[in-house]
């Protein structure tokens, strides 16, 4: 991947008008077809499935004047009055009657009518006429809500003095989240982040740009995809909050790593591209865990997370390419501008990130870092000679690592025992700003009748075997009467069609009060009572009661996307960084890191604590995706931090050798890696925190919950817990077993092969078309080393015969070099057809025909003609003949050496692998490559020269080249 992004990074600065342009244009039309496409977001969250939402549904076809949404308007009558009195009851029936008259109104209770009577408080004082509309929250049209306010702006001018109208209820529960200026704030702190790490307003432009350019697609592409499906009104504002802080932050790193290798002298070109072949592909790795977290929403089943989670992913994904694509093309334009200037810091700073380099074969093990290069080494000289506030951190944080980390857990700890507490329900009106109408009726109703008038209950039953419906329905208002929590069965009454019957419950609580959730609980736990006095199967539904079941599926699911999510994090970070003691510790630490998020949570969103300054408008549960979600986007984020620290520390370690490496390891690579990922969670944190205080009420938790997470994933746990572990663990926190290290795929996350490449590039000299050149070659088993070490060479058309007393062996080479098995046990180097192995083991299949001497058909012969025949039209450079011994027969034997020579006549080498009898009847005079273990017939090859500043495999045992 990162010989890819090495390649993309380049194409794009040079051709860097035409990425721009393309952008642009890109940018064009998915907002024009945003424009011409959108048909609106929708507010409704339900759950197919439930009992509640099953039984709105069901209403819906026998019972629809009680199934939609609806409005309500609280008429309250002036001091000393009632609303039986005239000049009241006049306003209100034409209020009725008006508001009868609006477009997709099914029904209006009065206070005056017996059929339909609306409810009156015990003093008469004020009544609520139900606006009962005939569709579902996401059908009623912006006219129709309008008409409804015009209305009853009629009816309070109306009214007499001290008498008030306030139009509120279901239909405006909930409201758009729209971006403030407030968020605007987020993006300073990022600027002013951005300009401190990168030391310049050019740079730090760069990521912002790149950020917007990201969230400006993922936008249009959103809006124009609810032309095709159902989008909630919160999923934008998720994905534009997501957008932005990743955005920046990828940005951030691809900048940052450009800029140190100007400083290091590279010109703008080979660092564009280097930076994008090396920063890209931890971008790419951070990009895929957060897209598959957020994916991942979707093992809870329920449609409207699901949807929310893609949007977000797709909104990542963008951002990773937008930083793969444009931001190479725009660091193209910024070109000399970002070279910082010299001086001492610089010198410093380029002292301390300089690669280390390694000694050929001959001169020994590998060296650590000379003295002076400000590595450090763990000695109190090594760590006199760092200075700066990160090099004093991560000292104190590993001076006592046990004590360290005992602190840390029993903090976070602490700080996750509120969310033991934690409560879920879907929001209403009761949480939306205290001067909105909606909010204004929501207390108002409260004060008047009390909360449960807020969120009644409807209990519906199929009556259509009743003899007498209207008793029937009495008979069960009478038993739901008398449960504990109800306040008050205003309704009980079959359809017209006596098929179906419904009784309105009131509960005493509010609709996400405790009470009325077990008030739900107990009417359903009568199910078996009535069904068998009464023969009817009841269900529970309405507004309030279907978000309570949404609640309670969305509670069920984070103990599946849990395991999901940490049982990810295991095996990425395993593939990762070979180890297993690495990835454990980083799922404990996110684990604390969520636990601490959600404890703030419900210190600030149920306790109250700050919860004026943070501009709460009512504490109470917490809105019940909130912590699915941050759990799948915290994970991500997470994940990023740990690659970018660990990584690094990793990547010393390896390159360290003597006692205490592991130690100097985390030291150093703290230090190279601390000062941006700081930048990076400073950032993050700015951009989260920015929509709290006048965020909405649904993304408001999910914010801060979000910037809790990342302050204390970054700066506790990876900062302080994950160095002091890592120093506590020693060398066993490299530990994996060797089968399992055979098992696992290798993602190379920092771009360690395109930087192996770029070192053997002129290897083993410049202008050299060896077909296969390798040096030290070791491919080891699962018990250890199969064959090895080789040092061979093979020019274009050229020969060689690999002899060993074991078919294993000599498979295991020629495999290797054909590119059709990994030699993970390779402390030397390897290039066939030009490219580097394994990192280049795709390109080398292709290039590469391999052939088995053992089968009968296709004959030995005649596939190496094949493969000549390919190398004449196409690619092959090479053919690979297994098990040369196989051939007994003479006849045979001649054909394939026949073939190995038409082979070689048209400039395709040939490889032929042999025990026990020779095969130099199949290859005359072809040089013999003799495995350790026989007699060597030919002289020993001089070895080839490697260079100095070849990386060595990531292996977790020491390697020297």
């Amino acid at each position: 991947m990162s010989s890819v992004l090495y390649q993309l990074g380049r194409w794009a600065l040079r051709a860097r008008r035409l990425v721009v342009l393309l952008w642009v244009v890109v940018l064009a039309v998915v907002g024009g077809g945003a424009g011409l496409l959108m048909q609106g977001l929708d507010n409704e969250v339900s759950i197919p499935g439930t009992e509640a939402n099953a039984a709105l549904e069901r209403l819906a076809a026998t019972f629809p004047q009680v199934s939609g949404v609806s409005a309500q308007v609280v008429v309250v009558a002036p001091d000393g009055g009632t609303v039986a009195d005239d000049d009241v009851r006049t306003p209100v029936e034409a209020a009725v009657t008006a508001l009868g008259g609006v477009d997709q109104v099914a029904a209006v209770t009065s206070p005056y009518d017996e059929q339909l009577a609306a409810a009156t408080n015990d003093a008469g004082t004020a009544t609520i006429l139900q606006v009962q509309l005939d569709g579902d929250l996401g059908s009623i049209t912006d006219a129709t809500k309008a008409a409804l306010t015009d209305q009853v702006d009629v009816l309070r001018a109306a009214l007499p003095d001290g008498a008030r109208a306030e139009l509120g209820g279901q239909l405006f529960a909930t409201e758009f989240p729209a971006i403030s200026v407030t968020e605007g704030l987020g993006l300073v702190v990022a600027l002013v982040v951005l300009v401190l790490t990168l030391g310049s307003f050019v740079a730090a432009g760069l990521p912002l740009v790149n950020a917007l350019v990201g969230v400006g697609v993922s936008m249009g592409l959103l809006f124009a995809a609810t032309s095709v499906a159902t989008i909630g009104s919160t999923t934008p504002m998720l994905a534009v909050m997501l957008g932005l802080a990743v955005g920046i932050d990828y940005a951030l790193f691809v900048v940052s790593r450009h800029r140190d290798q100007l400083r290091d002298g590279l010109d703008v070109e080979e660092s564009v591209a280097r930076a994008n072949a090396t920063a890209g592909s931890a971008v790419v790795f951070a990009g895929l865990t957060v897209m598959i977290a957020l994916v991942g929403l979707g093992v809870a089943g329920i449609p409207f997370l699901t949807v929310m989670g893609v949007a977000a992913a797709v909104g990542v994904g963008i951002a990773v390419l937008v930083s793969l694509t444009l931001l190479p093309a725009l660091l193209g334009f910024a070109g000399e501008r970002l070279r910082p200037k010299a001086g001492r810091k610089a010198a410093r700073k380029a002292a301390r990130t300089a690669p280390r380099r390694f000694q050929p074969a001959s001169a020994g093990p590998a060296t650590a870092a000379p003295a002076g290069d400000g590595q450090g080494d763990g000695s109190p000289t090594g760590a006199a000679r760092e200075r700066g506030v990160f090099a004093a951190w991560v000292r104190g944080v590993t001076r006592w690592p046990a004590v360290t980390v005992v602190v840390v857990v029993v903090a976070l700890g602490a700080l996750t025992w509120p969310a033991t507490g934690l409560r879920l329900a879907l929001p209403d009106a009761g949480v939306l700003p205290r001067d909105s109408d909606a909010r204004i009726t929501y207390d108002l109703i409260s004060d008047q009748f009390g909360e449960g008038f807020n969120g009644p209950l409807i209990v519906t039953a199929p009556i259509v075997t009743s003899t007498d419906p209207v008793g029937l329905m009495n008979a069960l208002a009478d038993e739901i009467r008398a449960l504990p929590g109800v306040a008050d069965v205003p309704l009980a009454t079959p359809n017209q069609s006596a098929d179906t019957g419904i009784v309105q419950v009131i509960p005493e609580g509010g609709p996400t009060s405790v009470a009325t959730e077990d008030l739900v609980h107990e009417i359903r736990a009568l199910r078996p009572h009535l069904q068998e006095k009464y023969g009817v199967e009841i269900a529970v539904t309405g507004f309030t009661a279907v978000g309570i079941d949404v609640s309670a599926k969305l509670g069920e699911a984070l103990l599946p996307f849990g395991i999901v999510v940490v049982g990810l994090c295991l095996v990425l970070l395993t593939m990762v960084f070979r180890s297993v003691w690495v990835p454990v510790k980083a799922s404990l630490g996110y684990l604390l890191s969520v636990g601490a998020a959600f404890g703030v949570v419900t210190l600030v969103f149920q306790h109250g604590v700050l919860a004026d300054a943070l501009n709460v408008t009512r504490t109470g549960p917490v809105i019940s995706f909130m912590p699915i979600v941050l759990m799948g986007v915290l994970f991500g984020l997470a994940m990023d931090y740990e690659v970018f620290l660990v990584s690094r520390m990793r990547e010393d370690y390896v390159h360290g050798s003597g006692p205490g490496r592991a130690r100097r390891a985390v030291h150093s690579g703290f230090r190279g890696s601390a000062p941006v990922v700081t930048a990076a969670a400073v950032i993050m944190f700015a951009v989260f925190a920015a929509f709290v205080p006048e965020g909405d009420m649904n993304l408001k938790p999910i914010a801060l919950g979000l910037a809790v997470g990342v302050a204390v994933d970054a700066f506790v746990v990876r900062m302080v817990l994950v160095p002091a572990v890592m120093a506590l663990l020693g060398e066993h926190a490299w530990y994996i077993p060797r089968w399992l290290d055979r098992l696992l795929p290798h993602f190379d996350v920092e771009g360690e092969g395109i930087t192996k490449e770029l070192a053997l590039a002129d290897w083993p000299e410049p202008g050299a078309t060896d077909v296969v050149v390798a040096h030290e070659l070791v491919v080891d088993g699962p018990r250890g080393p199969v064959a090895g070490p080789v040092t061979v060479r093979v020019p274009d058309g050229g020969a060689l015969v690999v002899r060993g007393d074991t078919g294993a062996a000599v498979d295991a080479v020629l495999l290797s070099l054909a590119g059709r098995l990994r030699a993970d046990g390779s402390g030397g180097a390897v290039k066939v057809a030009g490219f580097v192995l394994p990192e280049r083991a795709g390109a080398v299949r292709r290039r590469v025909a391999l052939v088995d001497a053992a089968t009968p058909r296709p004959s030995a012969a005649d596939a190496v003609r094949a493969a000549a025949r390919a190398g004449v039209r196409g690619p092959v450079r090479a053919v690979v003949v297994l098990h040369g011994e196989a051939l007994a027969e003479r006849d045979r034997r001649d054909d394939l050496a026949a073939a190995l020579a038409a082979a070689q006549a048209a400039g395709v080498a040939v490889l032929v692998g042999t025990t026990g009898a020779d095969a130099t009847d199949l290859l005359p005079g072809a040089p013999v490559a003799d495995l350790p273990g026989r007699a060597v017939a030919e002289p020993p090859r001089t070895p080839i020269p490697v260079p100095v500043d070849t990386v060595p495999d990531t292996d977790d045992t020491e390697v020297s080249l």
